[in-house]
């Protein structure tokens, strides 16, 4: 127990949408079964207000060939049968109508707690449950004695409401016993859908408390600690030390792609020790000068490395490196602001190796 009362100390962060789909798909959501409740009794006072009197209209001439004809029929098999079956079918064209209102309003009381779910983990057999052990400490959990403690409070509050009801026609309801049929049935009907009326108001009022009450009493259940939070962040947007590793491993693959590119350049732009930019460009393949490879500080350092070890030249142009490495991404072509001070650097490095200049410069 002092376990479990830590773990409630700890968890103090509100549950995430992610904890609360999960689990609604185990079945486990904010219900109350006064919800429902209500939602049946209104539709048993919709069912007495509106639909007794065709009920009785829809099952009187079947009593009365029952009572008034009993002499003939006859109880054999076929008879039997017959008689069943046409019970059955005038009952259930009688009650059709209501029995698909309390359906409905079962459905109701059920939608208006949130929108529907499905779940098989509330279906299927868990052999825990069979426990007798299980079973007692259910029984005697705080859950089952509140539950107990409301029902008895509910009780004993629609017993109240009911004489409260009933009590001002009890003078009344003596009288009638003396009176005819119709003056009962008129008195006893008027007199049941008050009832049901009263009940109806007081377990809605109940109901929406009880709402309220396992509303809150479940987004407390569903609190998760700081931990709980982590683990399911990591879980959905990935451990930041795992996607840290990653990127770093993308990069030290692009540098030594980028690396590897530099003996091919023609020329090394340089700040000079700052900025080192890489330009390569194929008059014959190419619109444009495009940068190979590009780095700062202890990258740029290593770019001049390599071009030195493969005599590639280097050009001091500190502008020139700025711009080109701000502006231009690598395996991108130069852009057209800075082809007349590239071309310049390429005309003076074709000139150093004895290259013929190109025919046209590059253009857009």
């Amino acid at each position: 127990m002092a376990g479990e009362s830590e773990d409630d100390d700890q968890k103090t962060e509100e549950p995430t949408q992610r904890k609360l789909d999960e689990a609604r798909k185990k079945g486990q959501i904010a219900r109350s079964a006064e919800m429902r409740h209500v939602a049946m009794l209104g539709g048993a006072l919709v069912v007495v207000s509106f639909m007794a009197g065709g009920i009785g209209h829809g099952l009187a001439p079947m009593f009365v060939n029952l009572l008034g004809q009993a002499d003939k029929y006859q109880l054999d098999g076929r008879g039997t049968q017959s008689l069943a079956s046409s019970v059955a079918l005038n009952t259930g064209a009688a009650l059709f109508a209501p029995l698909a209102v309390l359906f409905l309003a079962a459905i109701v009381g059920g939608v208006m707690q949130g929108r529907p779910t499905l779940s098989w983990e509330r279906i299927k057999p868990q052999w825990s449950k069979l426990s007798p052990l299980s079973g007692i400490k259910r029984l005697l959990g705080a859950q089952a004695v509140v539950e107990f403690l409301k029902t008895l409070a509910k009780s004993a509050l629609v017993g109240v409401v009911g004489v409260a009801v009933v009590w001002p026609y009890g003078r009344r309801l003596e009288l009638s016993l003396f009176g005819s049929a119709p003056d009962v049935l008129a008195l006893t009907g008027g007199l049941v859908i008050k009832l049901l009326l009263a009940v109806v108001i007081l377990v809605a009022v109940l109901s929406l408390g009880d709402f309220v009450y396992q509303r809150f009493s479940f987004m407390k259940k569903m609190r998760m600690s700081r931990q709980e939070l982590k683990d399911e962040f990591k879980q959905s947007e990935g451990d930041p030390h795992v996607k840290a590793r990653i990127r770093q491993i993308r990069l030290e693959r692009s540098r030594k792609r980028m690396m590897a590119n530099v003996p091919t350049a023609d020329v090394v732009i340089t700040n000079p020790t700052h900025f080192a930019v890489a330009l390569k460009y194929d008059q014959a393949a190419m619109a444009a000068p495009k940068v190979v490879a590009k780095g700062v500080d202890s990258l740029a350092l290593r770019i001049r490395a390599v071009a030195t070890e493969n005599k590639v030249p280097i050009v001091e142009n500190p502008p020139l490196a700025r711009a080109l490495y701000a502006s231009v991404e690598v395996e991108e072509e130069i852009k057209p602001d800075h082809y007349k001070a590239v071309a310049e650097v390429i005309s003076y490095v074709m000139k150093l190796r004895g290259r013929s200049l190109p025919k046209r410069p590059p253009r857009p």
